[in-house]
């Protein structure tokens, strides 16, 4: 009888001093779809295209993204080399703990866990918000478009819709990873094909396009709409959008204890990630662009869509000139709506990996609760719905204040980016005689390479706290820096005040084979 070889994977997590507990059947390609689908093509570029296409107009906007994509790849290659070696659930703040050292390694791995736990968490809210938008859309131009008499939700159906779609996230996620691993191989052709359809589809209905020197040169601060006159200002406003939309790549880092050959998969699924969002990404804000009929009549309170939504605006726009029928746009409308769909699906799966793996290392209230396994999906099902029940009390908002998705969506980047941060700055500055390569190595790059991906998300952290509007008002302020000035500090208070004397970072639940990591 032959006797099964250890996958490698497995291996370095037995050498990290933790034992196989989920079950590892994910091949590169399933990591590589759930990956995909947590960064998805139209879940970042879609709600927040309108408002940059306003701050600085189309050519900021169209090459933003380049510029973005750029740095990110700094970010991705840094991220690829250590999740290459240290493959757990835990990822982010593992890696922190370790690469950190004995000395800062807790503290280094309780800023990085919480500053993940808060970003995901978040994540699924901005999902099942733009989720919400994109269904309110569709349910107008279904009805009629907002000029002949159509119905716009008011707030309390948009909370119904946000609550709605978070808590079929959560029933999914308490089925076996298999089945989410399923939907998420739909999703990747769901946006592969929906995407290219909509690339090429758009441009060739609408009846008139832009010029390519409108697209890649026109230039204008919208003052008027948003206030801001500045024109550094507006540029780096106006880039929000691709700062938004390019991360979620470390989604296959926290399945790598579900993946065959992680050491080596894990790092191809980060990389190949971002090769598919910049080039697809790019090419879905240039249709976007092109397809544009009256720049002015997108944001008019009194259009089909009643400027709720520019995109939306857009697809109508485009068929309705060509076709006199609103169908065409509905249908991919619906296209986008999947793919926030299956973003947010993608994020809780993510989200309760995070919340299970800070558990097992009692770095989370209750922690007994929560890193919980289903006794037959083996999946941390408790995990699931306290992500979920938090992301709709993050909702509950959008029934008194309408800049809701901005915080939102500022809590989550800057959470989720700046949890890449920690490892990436520990690796910068470690002794490299402490470190264990996996199969993916940077040699003598590993310092430049880190010190451009940690310059930018320190930048990217600081512009999602400025003001996106003025004056500053109550309606129009920018609520993350409080939110997240008090969520910070009360877990920083927590850590001067009790945590560092019991938290260590990651709990071993097997002695490492050669006694050392």
């Amino acid at each position: 009888m032959e006797i099964e070889e250890m996958d490698s994977g497995e291996k370095r997590l037995n050498e990290l001093g933790y034992k196989q507990e989920l079950r590892r059947q994910m091949t590169l390609f399933k990591t590589l779809a759930i990956s995909f689908s947590t960064m998805t093509l139209f879940t970042g570029i879609t709600p927040l295209y309108g408002s940059s296409l306003l701050y600085a107009g189309p050519a900021t906007l169209v090459w933003g993204w380049v510029v973005v994509s750029f740095f990110t790849w700094f970010v991705g290659i840094a991220m690829a080399e250590i999740c290459s070696s240290f493959p757990t659930t835990g990822s982010l703040y593992f890696w922190a703990a370790h690469l950190a050292g004995p000395r800062w390694g807790p503290f280094a791995s309780w800023c990085c866990a919480w500053l993940e736990t808060i970003g995901l968490v978040a994540g699924i809210g901005t999902q099942a918000y733009a989720g919400s938008q994109t269904l309110q859309s569709i349910i107008l131009l279904c009805t009629g478009t907002n000029k002949g008499g159509g119905y716009f939700a008011p707030k309390w159906l948009f909370l119904c819709m946000y609550v709605g779609l978070t808590l079929i996230w959560a029933f999914l996620n308490t089925f076996a990873l298999e089945v989410i691993a399923f939907i998420d191989i739909i999703s990747i052709w769901w946006q592969v094909i929906g995407g290219l359809v909509i690339v090429i589809l758009l441009p060739l209905v609408a009846t008139t396009t832009q010029s390519a020197s409108y697209v890649f040169t026109h230039f204008e601060v919208g003052s008027e709409s948003t206030g801001i006159s500045s024109k550094p200002y507006a540029v780096v406003l106006s880039f929000l959008v691709s700062q938004y939309s390019l991360y979620g790549y470390d989604a296959a880092a926290h399945l790598t204890e579900e993946t065959k050959g992680a050491d080596k998969n894990g790092p191809i699924a980060i990389l190949s990630s971002i090769g598919i969002i910049s080039v697809f990404g790019w090419a879905y804000i240039l249709a976007l662009t092109f397809s544009i009929q009256d720049f002015s009549y997108l944001y008019d309170p009194s259009n089909e869509t009643a400027g709720a939504f520019v995109p939306a605006q857009i697809l109508y726009d485009a068929f309705h000139g060509r076709y006199q029928n609103s169908t065409g746009a509905i249908v991919l409308l619906f296209v986008i709506w999947g793919s926030f769909f299956f973003g947010g699906l993608s994020i809780t799966t993510s989200a309760a990996r995070v919340v299970y793996a800070l558990s097992r290392d009692q770095g989370i209230p209750f922690s007994s609760i929560w890193r919980k396994i289903h006794p037959k999906h083996k999946v941390p099902s408790n995990a699931v719905w306290l992500c979920a029940a938090i992301c709709i009390l993050l909702g509950l908002p959008i029934l008194k204040v309408n800049v809701v998705f901005t915080a939102i969506t500022s809590i989550c980047t800057i959470g989720w980016v700046g949890g890449y941060a920690v490892p990436i700055f520990a690796r910068m500055v470690m002794d490299e005689k402490d470190f264990k390569a996996g199969p993916f190595y940077l040699g003598k790059a590993r310092r430049p390479i880190c010190f451009v991906a940690f310059t930018w998300i320190c930048y990217t952290c600081c512009v999602f706290l400025l003001p996106t509007l003025y004056p500053i008002s109550w309606d129009t302020f920018n609520y993350a820096p409080v939110a997240l000035g008090i969520g910070l500090g009360l877990i920083m208070l927590w850590w001067v005040l009790d945590a560092r004397k019991w938290f260590k970072g990651p709990v071993r639940n097997i002695d490492p084979p050669n006694g050392k990591v």
